[in-house]
């Protein structure tokens, strides 16, 4: 299985029900087909280059996954179908550029969290 990587332009709206239904028909699709979800990154909404379909303003949302190549047929299939999408891009990614997620450092004892301020 290949590591890829999709992210999609949603419409801007004011209800995020809406794009919380899109991310999960397109996890579904992905865990169908026997893919593995490694990472979903919903960056929010963001000011665009450029007008697309007449938005100013778009929801970012990226999906990691490892899966077969035959997935990326049927996720950019749904994705040209479903309105809410306004852009999208699968591309394959090598599993060396992946980052680990790591969570932040704890500070340790008691002054840790003064500052360093004495």
């Amino acid at each position: 299985m290949k590591l890829y990587e999709s992210t999609s332009i949603l419409r801007p709206v004011q209800v995020e029900t809406e794009n919380d239904r899109v991310v999960e028909k397109m996890q579904e699709i992905l865990t169908q087909s026997g893919s593995n979800i490694l990472k979903v990154d919903n960056s929010g909404k963001k000011k665009l280059a450029y007008d697309i379909q007449h938005e100013k303003k778009g929801t970012y949302i990226t999906l990691q996954f490892e899966g077969p190549p035959t997935v990326i047929a049927e996720l950019e299939r749904f994705q040209r179908m479903e309105d809410h999408v306004m852009k999208f891009m699968t591309v394959s990614i090598n599993p060396a550029d992946l980052v680990p997620v790591e969570p932040p450092e704890q500070p340790e004892g008691e002054d840790a969290g003064d500052g360093g301020i004495q």
